[in-house]
């Protein structure tokens, strides 16, 4: 479960970006979360654990700070560095969080469990926000998808499921959605957690979570909303391994930019 606030307090955003999220031409979800954080006094700490290429992390402190906000990036290599003391001030002190893109098993394996993990929750729990970008996207949930089969339809083995930061638990989220054709591994996923929606989330694209669980859609591609509310059936328990698998009842919204969708409700509308 989501960390409860320990004050009255609302709760910052979660912020799931789908990837490829326009950095250098027309950096709008990254501007409006900067914003978000506070503008000139944003502090935004930016954790490239997901990626192996040394230049992503300083690539988004460049350009948070282009954008006006403080940023400092701090790499996190290993399970002992989220114990260091340092990385816990920075991190507390935070006013925005971003999580890059990369392999979220890394994000998983190194952070989960770690006072650094437990530090994002609470520090969301009290207004903080907190980003990510593909893997750093999948893992903001409780439930993550760790990978999975391309395509449309849902079959027995077809995804992969680890444990998120489980920032909420309303949700189950893929990204890089229609570009690599997900559909498939996301409605297995719901397969086995029909309790929450699935956030399949474009690149370029965004939804901004907010602390009354209402999501604005951000950016140019589409938010595919999986609502597993009415599912009457589901062969996912009996199926042979690789097969197809049947879910009768699920409804689908396909959201753009303006559109809102409530996780609490599960409504769905436009401006």
């Amino acid at each position: 479960m989501p960390a409860k606030p320990s004050e009255v307090k609302e709760r910052g955003f979660i912020i799931p970006i789908g990837g490829a999220e326009g950095k250098l031409k027309k950096p709008a979800i990254l501007k409006r979360f900067v914003e978000l954080c506070g503008g000139e006094e944003a502090r935004i700490m930016v954790i490239p654990t997901a990626s192996l290429l040394y230049e992503t992390g300083p690539l988004y402190q460049n350009l948070f700070q282009s954008m006006g906000a403080n940023s400092m990036c701090v790499p996190i290599e290993n399970r002992e560095e989220c114990f260091d003391k340092e990385t816990l001030r920075i991190l507390e002190a935070a006013t925005g969080i971003f999580i890059t893109g990369g392999n979220q098993l890394r994000l998983s394996t190194i952070l989960g469990g770690t006072p650094v993990a437990r530090g994002i929750r609470k520090l969301n729990s009290r207004g903080v926000h907190v980003a990510g970008t593909s893997a750093g996207a999948a893992i903001l949930s409780e439930h993550m998808i760790a990978g999975g089969r391309s395509g449309s339809s849902p079959r027995e083995s077809g995804v992969e499921l680890a444990p998120g930061l489980g920032l909420t638990n309303r949700v189950i989220i893929d990204q890089h959605f229609n570009q690599r054709q997900r559909m498939g591994r996301l409605l297995a996923a719901l397969s086995f957690n029909p309790f929450a929606c699935g956030l399949g989330i474009d690149e370029n694209t965004a939804g901004f979570i907010g602390p009354d669980g209402r999501m604005e859609v951000i950016g140019r591609g589409t938010v595919t909303v999986v609502d597993p509310t009415d599912l009457r059936h589901s062969s996912m328990s009996y199926v042979r391994r690789a097969e197809a698998v049947t879910l009768i009842g699920l409804r689908l919204h396909v959201l753009a930019e303006g559109s809102h969708f409530n996780i609490e409700t599960r409504q769905a509308t436009i401006d």
